[in-house]
């Protein structure tokens, strides 16, 4: 089976792909990558050959901050980022930029399915234009619906510039949708097609041991570890706290740049999460779904503080479930941190709560069983 994957050239885009990408790889598929130069890396360590599509992230901020005056999205509430970012930046210009570079990688390829993750809107349209099946693999909680609608009116001009119609849902729901996230924390339903779940994390490496005192991990993830007063806030609001605090702030971070850290506090740059998350008793970070899912596959309640992209929705749908607490920009300070730790350290239901996704995810299918049914699928889609 020939498999093409696109992706949008970021961790947060292309990391939950690669498990995927790996199951296909290890059961004698041809995988091809298509996403912007500066992913070419992580890529090739996947074992899949890597084409280039379109110029990257930098590339299509410059475009957008080009067609406005001041920041792109400044001064948006929360609830509002990504339908402004999802149809400007994703559909109107990642699209664009991505679609002739991935059609020739096709052309090329000739693969009997097309992988795209939510965000890279070149996919179905190609998918569209070999006439094979299109995959959608989504990358964290389902977007709200009308926000793909709007996503759906940007692709328009795109799909009619090939002598297509756009046929709703910007392309996305026509064939299978891989669902990553546990049934009890999605809010939408998939509006068509067939849906199939995929753990979105591994399982832990080993048997959950938490520390004493406990422990607590702080991220901000690969995007956003620049916000040296988010960790500066933590680490004020923690340090009498009976904790103990590690805090990684991204391969080019400076621990330095924290300034002085408190006795129960260590600063690292990088720590695999699967090493640590075994010992901790709770994590605070940025609410990305990378790291939520690795969290909650550890039954670990969370304190997150939302930076952007998908994070608002990422919170509102942790603190529903009731496996953490979501504070908001304008709610990060000392006090407000410590008062979070506390409550999901001392309010069982948290972990209990945690506990509960940990079990759901831990149901859902692997990604060697997913790659064997798409195998099958085109298998049964070829058969007389």
């Amino acid at each position: 089976m020939k498999v093409l994957v696109v992706a949008v050239p970021a961790a947060g885009h292309l990391h939950p792909l690669l498990p995927l990408v790996e199951a296909l790889l290890a059961q004698g598929d041809e995988v091809v990558v298509a996403t912007a130069e500066d992913q070419a890396g992580v890529v090739a360590r996947s074992g899949a050959a890597f084409v280039p599509a379109g110029h990257g992230e930098m590339d299509w901020f410059g475009k957008l901050q080009g067609h406005v005056r001041g920041a792109p999205g400044d001064g948006l509430a929360p609830g509002r980022i990504n339908h402004y970012f999802f149809p400007r930046l994703f559909a109107e210009i990642a699209a664009a930029d991505q679609v002739d570079d991935v059609l020739a990688a096709g052309q090329w390829l000739h693969p009997d399915l097309v992988v795209f993750e939510t965000y890279a809107l070149a996919g179905p349209l190609v998918a569209d234009l070999l006439g094979v099946p299109g995959v959608h693999h989504l990358i964290g909680p389902m977007l709200p619906s009308d926000v793909i609608e709007l996503g759906n009116d940007a692709v328009s001009p795109i799909w009619r510039s090939f002598g297509r119609d756009v046929p709703g849902h910007a392309g996305l729901y026509r064939g299978l949708t891989i669902e990553i996230t546990p049934p009890s924390l999605e809010a939408e339903v998939v509006p068509g097609g067939n849906t199939i779940g995929l753990q979105p994390a591994p399982p832990p490496a080993r048997t959950p041991s938490p520390l004493t005192p406990p422990l607590v991990y702080l991220t901000l993830g690969t995007f956003f570890g620049a916000n040296v007063g988010i960790f500066q806030a933590a680490l004020e609001g923690l340090a009498a706290e009976p904790v103990q605090i590690v805090v990684t702030v991204g391969a080019d971070g400076d621990p330095a740049a924290l300034g002085p850290v408190p006795a129960n506090a260590q600063v690292q740059r990088f720590i695999p999460q699967a090493a640590l998350l075994p010992d901790c008793s709770a994590v605070i970070h940025h609410a990305g779904a990378g790291t939520m899912f690795g969290s909650l596959t550890h039954g670990l309640p969370q304190v997150v503080v939302p930076q952007g992209a998908d994070n608002f929705v990422n919170g509102e749908l942790l603190s529903k479930a009731g496996a953490g607490v979501a504070l908001y920009p304008d709610e990060v300070t000392p006090d407000r941190i410590r008062e979070a730790v506390r409550t999901v350290l001392g309010e069982p239901s948290y972990a209990a709560a945690a506990g509960r996704l940990a079990a759901e995810i831990a149901a859902m299918p692997t990604a060697p069983e997913v790659a064997r049914t798409l195998a099958q699928r085109v298998a049964g889609r070829s058969s007389p």
